[in-house]
């Protein structure tokens, strides 16, 4: 038998961003208003363009952004971007949430690394208080030309390929143009975060594809909603347990003793638990 205390283990929390760190859409606290549009309007011209013309709404909503800036003589740069990101308004508790869930898994034997997987902003995210707590933001980003202008997207995050992004973290890479390692066989005992360490963080139907796959693959999946939610919205949520695709349903609320707050750490439990039962069998 080993001593469990000497083999310290990691732990990857996922999350999406727009509507499960903060209420709402980011674009909307202040871009589309800079460039003269209403939320309504935007996001009804740029959803329409992609049904008609069969297009990936996520790249379709990004050209738009770069199209309503030129129209409207503001021109996208990163700051700009980071700018709005101070803007956006995070869910309860978030601010002291990483340093709380970090410091209960150190007293396990559990390292925490946090990520981002987002259909949002990459720069924009960079902008929030909470930045600085994520090992890597997987998000759409922009190219910027020689005079720091966006002029066309470089990386595009949709429902469907957010599932790459759990399969680096799985194998500890952190690149989003290496297509290589991702692609090379790796035993599961030699990846960095074995999907059952894995904890993914989303708000219903466009994280589908993560949560179901990091649940069918022994992780751990939590769907929160807006705590000024529709009691119709919350029961949806629910249909997302009965349906077997999330573990769990919590209020987004990340407060101490919140929901989102005793789940994670009775996960946390369980896979050091988990963890020293195996080294036990050894």
């Amino acid at each position: 038998m080993q001593n469990h205390e000497s083999t310290p283990i990691t732990v990857a929390l996922v999350y999406d961003f727009d509507g499960t760190l903060a209420p709402g859409n980011m674009q909307e606290y202040d871009f589309i208003p800079s460039v003269g549009k209403d939320n309504r309007e935007f996001w009804e011209q740029s959803n329409g363009m992609a049904c008609a013309q069969d297009a990936d709404p996520i790249l379709v909503y990004m050209w738009r952004m770069i199209h309503a800036a030129r129209s409207s003589s503001h021109p996208i740069r990163r700051e700009s971007f980071v700018e709005s990101g101070r803007r956006i308004r995070l869910y309860a508790g978030l601010e002291g949430w990483f340093g709380r869930i970090n410091a209960y898994a150190r007293k396990r034997g559990i390292r925490v690394e946090h990520y981002i997987n987002s259909s949002g902003i990459k720069e924009m995210i960079e902008g929030t208080p909470i930045a600085r707590e994520f090992r890597k933001i997987y998000a759409c980003s922009f190219l910027y030309d020689e005079n720091g202008v966006a002029v066309w997207p470089a990386v595009s995050v949709n429902y469907t390929n957010k599932t790459q992004f759990i399969f680096k973290i799985n194998k500890g890479i952190d690149s989003v143009y290496d297509s290589q390692r991702i692609n090379k066989f790796t035993p599961e005992d030699q990846r960095p975060v074995p999907f059952r360490r894995i904890i993914y963080f989303g708000d219903g139907t466009t994280d589908i594809p993560c949560m179901k796959l990091v649940k069918e693959k022994g992780g751990h999946s939590i769907a929160v909603y807006n705590p000024e939610a529709s009691e119709a919205a919350r029961e949806g949520m629910e249909n997302l347990v009965g349906d077997n695709r999330v573990d769990y349903v919590c209020t987004a609320d990340y407060r101490e003793d919140g929901e989102p707050d005793q789940v994670v750490k009775a996960i946390l439990d369980k896979i050091h638990a988990d963890h020293v039962l195996e080294l036990l069998s050894k």
